[in-house]
């Protein structure tokens, strides 16, 4: 399944075996340079949460006017698919599912380096849900954020360091969309109220949410 421009999805994928994705805190931080670099030019991240062994994304991806705009090759490619409306989506399409690619391909290829391994470190498919209503929204963005508690990574949702909460609640600079977030709950005080309630959380889930 392609990931549609203008869509919401929730995004999460997982080591192979029992191989970890991240043994450190540099980890990490690459992990979140390599995804800004590949990532941030096709989609706008809502939400995300990084854990040893597997992470989730919360993330809209872009309209296919900002995708092209912001590849300048593929308004070239494009330039014979003006009257073919469907190739020219699937042409779009197909870059959001290379920058995916190329992103994890470039993750992998570092820790392969590093730590001196080989062969691929991602599960082959990424899993990707829509996010088909405003309750299902919300649901994913507490449970991303929950999910070390979840896995019992930590007690809090404030005890993690490799999540989106931290970030949305602070004033440094960010490429998540913060203004929304904070928006979408009225207050930052209800927002940091919400994480600490469990009822009614995960709504809207299915089973192929929990990971």
């Amino acid at each position: 399944m392609f990931l549609e421009p203008n869509k919401f999805y929730h995004i999460y994928n997982h080591a192979i075996g029992d191989d970890n994705l991240f043994r450190n805190n540099q980890n990490y931080l690459y992990f979140l340079k390599r995804y800004a670099d590949f990532i941030h030019p096709i989609a706008k991240t809502y939400a995300y949460c990084l854990m040893p062994n597997h992470f989730h994304l919360l993330v809209k991806i872009r309209t296919e006017v900002e995708i092209v705009e912001a590849f300048p090759k593929l308004r070239k490619d494009l330039q014979g698919f003006k009257n073919l409306e469907g190739l020219y989506v699937e042409e779009i399409e197909k870059r959001i599912s290379k920058q995916f690619s190329n992103f994890f391909n470039s993750y992998t290829k570092s820790i392969n380096k590093s730590y001196n391994r080989r062969g691929a470190l991602f599960c082959h498919n990424f899993k990707r849900k829509p996010i088909s209503n405003d309750a299902y929204f919300t649901s994913v963005l507490q449970y991303i954020h929950r999910n070390p508690q979840h896995h019992g990574f930590s007690t809090t949702v404030e005890d993690w360091r490799w999540s989106s909460y931290h970030s949305l609640i602070s004033q440094k600079p960010t490429h998540l969309e913060r203004q929304e977030i904070i928006g979408w709950y009225g207050t930052e005080a209800y927002f940091k109220e919400s994480h600490k309630r469990h009822d009614a959380l995960y709504f809207e889930l299915s089973q192929d949410d929990f990971y």
